[in-house]
This record gives structure tokens, sequence and C-alpha cells, in this order.
């Protein structure tokens, strides 16, 4: 059960991660900055590892459920990808954060949480998959896969670019670069 402490404990982590990476931030580090002591963390998490493992797994849910309920809203494969594409760019722009923890520090959850987290962004990947086959059968399989991953790494290098753009500016730039990455004519 998440409680809004729970919450704003793994908001605090984020914020505190992104900046120093895991291993820069202390329980007691959590603790000050959500205006708690140190060893209250512990009512809520075992350790440190679970803040991390519960903050990545809980993002990757959330992208995938939200990407299906996009493609479940959607009347046509193509709407589909645009769907996925404005739910991404949203993601990419609001939580800068956690893509920079998930970048850095993935590889300090525990092996449970990093297999989880890796079924969810596959399970997230293959639902753009099938929609962009929907919309470009000819590029097979491989093909689409490479252009979703592509267009993720593109997407997801916003924490890192995008200084001195407005958000808006940011977003329709991003989709516009997206749209073109994922739906460019094949060029074998």
């Amino acid at each position: 059960m998440t409680t809004p402490r729970r919450e704003q404990l793994l908001e605090v982590a984020a914020g505190l991660m992104a900046e120093r990476g895991f291993h820069g931030v202390s329980i007691n580090d959590l603790g000050a900055a959500a205006g708690v002591s140190g060893p209250a963390v512990y009512r809520h998490f075992s350790s440190k590892q679970a803040v991390l493992g519960e903050m990545l797994i809980g993002i990757s849910q959330r992208l995938l459920d939200t990407g299906r309920q996009r493609v479940a809203a959607a009347s046509s494969p193509a709407e589909a990808v645009t769907a996925l594409i404005a739910w991404h760019v949203e993601f990419a722009l609001s939580e800068p954060n956690l893509i920079r923890v998930q970048d850095r520090d993935l590889a300090s959850t525990s092996p449970e949480d990093r297999k989880r987290v890796r079924q969810l962004q596959r399970a997230y990947a293959e639902v753009w998959v099938q929609q962009l086959l929907g919309v470009l059968p000819e590029l097979g399989e491989a093909v689409a896969r490479a252009r979703v991953h592509a267009v993720f790494g593109l997407l997801n290098s916003t924490p890192y670019s995008g200084r001195g753009l407005a958000p808006e500016q940011m977003a329709a730039l991003l989709r516009g670069l997206g749209s073109a990455a994922l739906l460019a004519p094949n060029s074998d």
C-alpha cells in the first residue's frame, strides 16, 4: 500500500539520487530531505535499495499501464503511435529525475527488482513495436524494435538537453523528432 509519506520518500529519493547517485545518498539524507529522521524511513522501506527498487519498478509499471491505456483509446495503430509518443514525451519532461536514476543506478537494485524492471520495460517496448508494425508492417519486428529503442533514447535524453527551450517548445520538438524517427521510410 502506498501512503502519502511513502510517496514523498520516493519523490525525495528520486531528486537526491538524480543529483548525487544512489551511493551518494544515505538513509539519513533521505529522511532529512523528507522532514523525518533517517531511521523513520525504515517504517516505510526495508533499505535504501528497496527505495530504489520500488521507485524504478513503479515508474516502469506506470509507463506500461499508461502506454496500454493510450493504445486502447486509439482508433488505429497510427493514432496509437502518436499517443504513445505523446505519453513518453510527457513522461520524459515531467520525470527527468527518474530517467537520470534509471540511467545511472539500475545496477544498484536487487537482482529481483532489476529483473522486474527489465520485464516491464520489455513489455512497454513491445506495446510500441506492435503498434509500429500496424503502421509499417514491412519493417519487420527486428527493425521496429530497434526503432522503438532508438526513439526511447532520443526522448529519454531530455534531462540532459533542451535547456533554453520552454517546456511546450521542447514537447513539440520531441513529438516531431520521435514521430519522424519512428515513422521514417525504410532505408533498405
